[in-house]
């Protein structure tokens, strides 16, 4: 089975979710998929796995799989409880990453860069996942970067439609920088401020993803 069109149909699905062709609590059938994708049923059951193990849906035995979407109230506890999970991180990789973890996080951040030069939105989000991800490794507590692996997995929908935003990746990719530089420095708090900051989505942004889910 090829796992990249799993994952490309899971992206589609996502859009969809947030397009309204599918609502909150909609039976996903397989079937339908599979003429719709002009694939067979093996590749939507993966794409249907890839929406289940994010939060995006939700298998219930004998019965199926069916998009469940967070309320508002919940959605901005996930991402309250991200920007903490990753200023956490963020204060302990400051003093705990190696020159190793330092220098790939350096070429993962020249990734996302490539990545906005190149105007690929999809791009940036996956390299920007490994540079989150290797912050978390950083940290040194495997119990605290599995926490926030998988919320990041939860949030991952939602992190990159808001990535969309105009004038959102310039702003995160400035950010990055200043993490960067912080981690380098050794500079925990500070890493852990802007960490904190560049995950969380408050005031108009969350009223953007909000609107984006809804429309």
């Amino acid at each position: 089975m090829d796992v990249r069109l799993a994952d490309q149909i899971a992206s589609t699905l996502e859009q969809l979710v947030f397009s309204g062709e599918f609502q909150d609590g909609e039976r996903l059938d397989e079937l339908k998929l599979a003429e719709q994708f002009h694939v067979s049923r093996t590749p939507i059951r993966e794409a249907l796995q890839v929406l289940v193990t994010s939060g995006m849906a939700e298998q219930i035995p004998r019965r199926g799989v069916f998009i469940r979407q967070p309320g508002p109230v919940e959605l901005m506890e996930m991402f309250e409880t991200m920007a903490e999970l990753e200023a956490a991180c963020g204060r302990l990789a400051a003093t705990r990453m190696t020159d190793q973890d330092l220098a790939s996080l350096g070429d993962a951040n020249d990734r996302c860069q490539q990545a906005i030069q190149n105007a690929d939105h999809d791009q940036y989000y996956s390299e920007n996942e490994t540079f989150h991800q290797i912050i978390y490794r950083g940290a040194a507590n495997s119990y605290l970067e599995k926490q926030a692996l998988q919320l990041q997995n939860r949030l991952k929908a939602y992190r990159r439609i808001q990535l969309r935003f105009r004038g959102r990746l310039k702003q995160s990719m400035d950010e990055h920088s200043q993490i960067l530089q912080h981690l380098q420095d050794g500079e925990a708090e500070r890493a852990a401020d802007v960490l904190r900051s560049h995950v969380a989505v408050q005031g108009e942004k969350f009223h953007q993803l909000i609107a984006s889910i809804n429309r």
